[in-house]
């Protein structure tokens, strides 16, 4: 895939704060209802408090995963449970903000990060297409624009076409996500159906609204999805992570790399009794990755046999 349209350069300057704000009940009331009109009210559980909507769940969704990668990072969808902290009082602010964790949440509570693998961007990064860091073009992402990260957990780096495909209220005007700074998020059109003109997104991939003030939007190009945060956060450095795996004697796991020129035939299996399997091969060897329920909560017995261990074969168990 190829850029075929630069990223929008609009100034914070020219999106005109609000006037107007959703009332703090309204707001917490339209987060739910995003939830519970998609349909992943039983997935997702939303509570509300005097500052922020938080969007729990496990992080792992009810759609196909992993298909299509052929840029594997060699991680494995776990589930992990998380608690999504979404603003109910937005503001727009006048930095853009980054980080190398996610940014937001879809409604059936996956997290949303930027459109990179490649960690935090700058202000200078976000003006420029990061080509090499792209998760699209690296072969990183499945069919559903989402992978798993060094956590092991489940997130998206780009539209998530079957959340969106498979949500009750699927069409423009449904809300399918929400960033940490309280603004919804939408699809690739206008929530009215018409088509967003050219230039009209700024560089973090959102525009003024006429309800909530500002929204975000997906993209068939870069940068896909949303790419930084336009509102204010006061928390920022305490937004939620995904912490890795821990051995069950104590220490952590070592993050896997993504083999040299890709991989091929991955295929990911998940079996009713809770066990999953990443199997693929790696110049004509066979390589993968696999996991099942332990006896303690949040833990799993893992063997694997992968290109960054050397093919070496090892077990372990770990938890959440």
């Amino acid at each position: 895939m190829t850029l075929t349209k630069p990223i929008a350069l609009i100034a914070f300057s020219m999106i005109a704060a609000p006037t107007f704000a959703v009332a703090h009940e309204d707001h917490c009331a339209a987060v739910a209802d995003s939830v519970s009109d998609a349909g992943f009210d039983a997935d997702v559980t939303v509570t509300c408090s005097d500052s922020h909507a938080t969007l729990t769940s496990d992080t792992y969704p009810d759609h196909d995963m992993m298909t299509g990668i052929t840029g594997t990072n060699e991680q494995i969808p776990v589930p992990a449970d998380y608690g999504a902290p979404v603003i109910l009082s937005p503001v727009l602010g006048n930095t853009p903000l980054t980080r190398d964790a996610a940014l937001g949440v879809a409604v059936n509570g996956v997290p949303i990060y930027d459109y990179t693998g490649g960690g935090e961007m700058s202000e200078a990064d976000l003006a420029h297409h990061q080509a090499q860091h792209d998760t699209i073009q690296t072969g990183q992402l499945d069919v559903c624009g989402g992978h798993a990260g060094r956590g092991d957990d489940y997130h998206y780096h780009a539209s998530p076409t079957c959340m969106i495909n498979a949500m009750a209220n699927a069409g423009d005007a449904a809300i399918i996500g929400w960033a940490f700074d309280g603004f919804p998020i939408y699809g690739d059109a206008n929530p009215d159906g018409t088509a967003i003109a050219d230039g009209a997104l700024d560089i973090c991939n959102g525009q003024a609204d006429d309800t909530f003030g500002y929204r975000y939007h997906t993209s068939p190009e870069a940068p896909y999805i949303v790419q930084c945060l336009m509102g204010e956060v006061p928390d920022f450095d305490a937004l939620p992570r995904v912490r890795p795996l821990s051995a069950a004697s104590g220490g952590g796991t070592e993050p896997g790399r993504p083999p040299r020129g890709g991989v091929e035939n991955l295929v990911f299996t998940q079996n009713e009794d809770g066990s999953r399997s990443m199997d693929y091969t790696y110049e004509g060897d066979a390589f993968f990755i696999r996991y099942e329920p332990a006896d303690d909560d949040g833990c799993y017995t893992f063997t694997t046999q992968t290109v960054t261990n050397g093919g070496e074969l090892m077990t372990g168990e770990f938890c959440r």
